[in-house]
């Protein structure tokens, strides 16, 4: 029965898949148009369309930089209209099961607001590298709840302990990575520029 279930694409990885692939539509791309717009292969774009493979954080990071939003745009368009208030039980979570990277939005882009929270965890070790912002000058606050966080910015590299906050426009590659020992729990602010 486990193998049965195995075989079940996860639900929001469908929901994923079906708006990656309404967008490619709507930009009137085929596949090798996107994939040498984005960097990535016509076949991984193709198994994350049809929700064959669920995508890493770099993946959608360069696909949300090829559309113009960011990844809590592009993973609220998966769900349903946003409520003014965001109960905990109702804040999406989603996993990068290749980096351990897991990320609950817990204030979804909403219309008219330019801000958004997210809470992120990398377990000890995880590290994971995105080659451009999904919308240049983007502004983060990044807070350190639990654990310690490697920030490189560009060719600046930033250690941030238990309370510690960077501040910062994103214009280039970034790198988050949990040194451990213990894994790592922060608060990502995100406004749109």
């Amino acid at each position: 029965m486990k193998q049965d279930q195995a075989l079940v694409p996860d639900p929001v990885d469908v929901r994923l898949g079906a708006r990656l692939a309404e967008l490619r539509a709507e930009h009137g791309w085929s596949l090798a148009e996107l994939a040498e717009r984005s960097g990535v292969s016509r076949s991984t774009l193709s198994r994350a369309e049809r929700a064959e493979t669920s995508p890493t954080a770099s993946l959608l990071n360069r696909l949300c930089a090829v559309y113009g939003r960011t990844m809590s745009q592009l993973l609220s368009e998966i769900e349903a209209e946003p409520a003014p208030v965001m109960r905990a039980a109702d804040q999406p979570v989603w996993r990068d099961k290749a980096s351990g990277f897991v990320r609950r939005s817990v204030s979804p882009p909403h219309a008219g607001l330019r801000g958004e929270l997210v809470e992120g965890r990398l377990t000890a070790g995880a590290d994971i590298a995105y080659d451009r912002p999904p919308v240049p000058g983007l502004e983060q606050h990044i807070w350190v709840l639990e654990g310690s966080l490697a920030v490189t910015v560009g060719d600046t590299g930033h250690r941030l302990g238990r309370g510690d906050c960077l501040r910062l426009r994103v214009w280039g590659p970034t790198r988050f990575r949990c040194p451990g020992p213990d894994d790592v729990r922060y608060v990502l602010a995100v406004m749109r520029p």
